[in-house]
């Protein structure tokens, strides 16, 4: 009877707090939907710029899942855009004395950094302080912190100082212990993408390629930090070799840091700068937040745009789900700027590994209808390789940050065949009975003879001959001289530029400039606009609370911890054919 009594209780007790948490969560919701009030600043406000989290091209947004994010562990992420954009605005904000600085473990590629950390010197440059702290320092969170005019590090804080290294990991051996033969087609020597399913480590041009990559990079990282912090590159050189900064001390010694300190201290040094006392709290304000202040009213023509459009991700066919540049989608995009007459120039916004040839192709083709109308100007990200080099050169200009990722102009095609797995492993067997001699050709479940191996060769060769003919008349290079910097290569925006593959050095808005000059429009005379255009994130919350969101979170929810391991398998599906993709994943730390 006592134990009746218990489970009758918690039942109850379960339900009173079903209802309540129902209530608080319709309340929020009502509240999120209802307010749209504009934030009012005091003065002596400090902008808290938290980049310990992953720093994304464009990012829709979600009110809701912040407001969750303390509960379910979610760590959410932050736009470049919206970076920018706030740091622009609160370096001629009266209100705003200076940044906060969190950025010990970002999670962002190098190219996105660069973006970061030029907006941060552009603050700079208004004579408002910018101090950093962290718990600890990868070499990614240093290079933003490197700006800062003080730089806290705890007692027992992590410093990593030990050069960059980069890998990608490899699949033979799954492959031969599953007994699944990949069938591969390839044109360049350089053209590694394939080398995981061939390989078990790097081929010498394989290593030779990366080793110049990771050297040109860090090379660009010495450099900008011995510039901010007055140190010597031969010398930073001699630490990491030497692992001699193991502690907080040791940086501090070697004026990596400035102050060797706790939050509480960092805090109060803060203080001191606002002219504040010890005992009041200091007014600090998001990113987020502070965006949603009155902003200043925006300077140039509605009539005269340029137009920014994002194309993030592997590139497929067809018109799919987010997360990639689905060729149909983008092609929708670039042609409703083209047609738009208020559009005057735009810029093609790339961060791609590349991904399929003929949807590279087709969105190639739309670039160079723009480019017979209106000024178009490729602005590349963290990566813009292969495929994402491909839709680049048939723009007016291309512009590259040193430490972006491009090049690889190659082409591979890539079967599985997968018949000894499915008759041996699973005691599947497959039969068939066709009108012609390859009637069922490609197929992944017997054997290519060499006659159809040499037909998917020869599609190969082709469509090589495509890519380096058009790279040439697109960069206006003799198409000799242009293969000699192509074969699969892949290389840092600063060596592309001196190979002639990209036409300058910079960040969005370099580019962003550079279109406006080609249509011939005064620096205050345009309005910059992104596309796709941002969704309203009250219909987005609906969709997805009605199971309608993407596919990578549908996967995730259903699939939970094998949830990256089917991901994999999805991208290598979309790998199957004739690709021009870098390799799975270039980790560059």
């Amino acid at each position: 009877m006592l134990n009746f009594l218990k489970y009758v209780l918690a039942t109850i007790v379960g339900l009173f707090l079903f209802f309540v948490l129902g209530f608080l969560l319709m309340a929020g919701l009502g509240a999120l939907f209802s307010s749209e009030d504009v934030v009012t600043l005091k003065s002596k406000t400090v902008l808290r710029l938290d980049l310990n989290r992953p720093i994304l091209e464009i990012i829709e947004e979600n009110p809701l899942s912040e407001a969750l994010a303390p509960f379910t562990g979610e760590v959410t992420a932050v736009g470049v855009r919206d970076i920018r954009q706030a740091l622009r605005r609160a370096a001629e904000d009266a209100n705003i004395e200076g940044v906060e600085l969190r950025s010990g473990m970002p999670v962002a590629g190098w190219a996105t950094l660069e973006e970061v950390r030029a907006a941060l010197e552009e603050f700079k440059s208004s004579g408002k302080f910018i101090y950093a702290f962290a718990e600890d320092y990868s070499e990614k969170g240093y290079y933003l912190a490197s700006v800062a005019d003080e730089i806290y590090l705890p007692e027992f804080g992590d410093f990593e100082w030990n050069g960059l290294s980069a890998e990608y990991d490899f699949y033979k051996g799954t492959l031969d212990k599953l007994e699944i033969k990949p069938e591969v087609f390839r044109v360049g020597e350089y053209k590694s993408a394939v080398e995981p399913f061939l390989r078990t480590n790097m081929s010498e041009a394989s290593r030779t390629q990366m080793k110049e990559l990771v050297e040109g990079i860090y090379q660009h990282y010495l450099d900008k930090i011995a510039e901010s912090r007055g140190l010597s590159v031969n010398m930073m050189n001699a630490w990491a070799d030497s692992l001699s900064v193991e502690t907080a001390r040791d940086a501090l010694a070697r004026k990596l840091i400035t102050k060797v300190g706790y939050y509480d201290e960092f805090e109060a040094e803060i203080k001191s700068r606002l002219e504040i006392e010890e005992s009041k709290k200091i007014n600090f304000v998001g990113v987020r937040k502070y965006l949603k202040t009155k902003a200043p009213k925006e300077a140039g023509d509605f009539n005269k745009r340029v137009a920014v459009v994002v194309a993030d991700g592997q590139i497929v066919s067809g018109d799919v789900a987010s997360g990639v540049i689905a060729s149909e989608t983008l092609i929708k995009e670039l042609k409703k700027v083209r047609e738009n007459d208020k559009v005057k120039a735009v810029v093609l916004r790339i961060n791609s590994p590349g991904g399929s040839a003929l949807a590279s192709d087709l969105i190639w083709k739309e670039v160079k209808n723009i480019a017979a109308k209106k000024p178009i100007v490729a602005s590349m990200g963290d990566v813009a390789a292969s495929g994402g080099y491909y839709i680049a050169m048939g723009c007016d200009t291309i512009v590259a940050q040193p430490n972006t990722i491009t090049g690889s102009i190659g082409i591979y095609g890539l079967m599985l065949n997968i018949e000894p797995f499915m008759s041996k492993k699973l005691g599947i067997t497959f039969d068939r009975v066709t009108t012609n001699t390859h009637a069922d050709w490609p197929t992944s479940t017997r054997e290519m003879t060499e006659f159809e191996k040499r037909k998917i060769q020869r599609s190969v060769e082709y469509g090589y001959e495509q890519f380096t003919t058009k790279a040439a008349e697109g960069r206006k290079m003799d198409l000799d001289e242009l293969k000699k910097v192509a074969q699969g290569r892949v290389w840092t925006g600063t060596a592309a530029k001196e190979k002639g593959l990209v036409d300058m050095l910079g960040g969005l808005d370099d580019a962003v400039e550079v279109a406006a000059n080609l249509a011939g429009l005064e620096k205050d005379e345009y309005r910059v606009r992104f596309y796709p255009e941002s969704k309203d994130w009250k219909q987005e919350l609906i969709k997805s609370l009605a199971g309608g969101g993407s596919e990578d979170e549908a996967m995730e929810k259903a699939l939970g911890p094998l949830a990256p391991y089917a991901k994999s398998y999805r991208q290598l599906t979309r790998m199957q054919g004739i690709q021009a993709l870098l390799p799975f994943e270039i980790r560059i730390n």
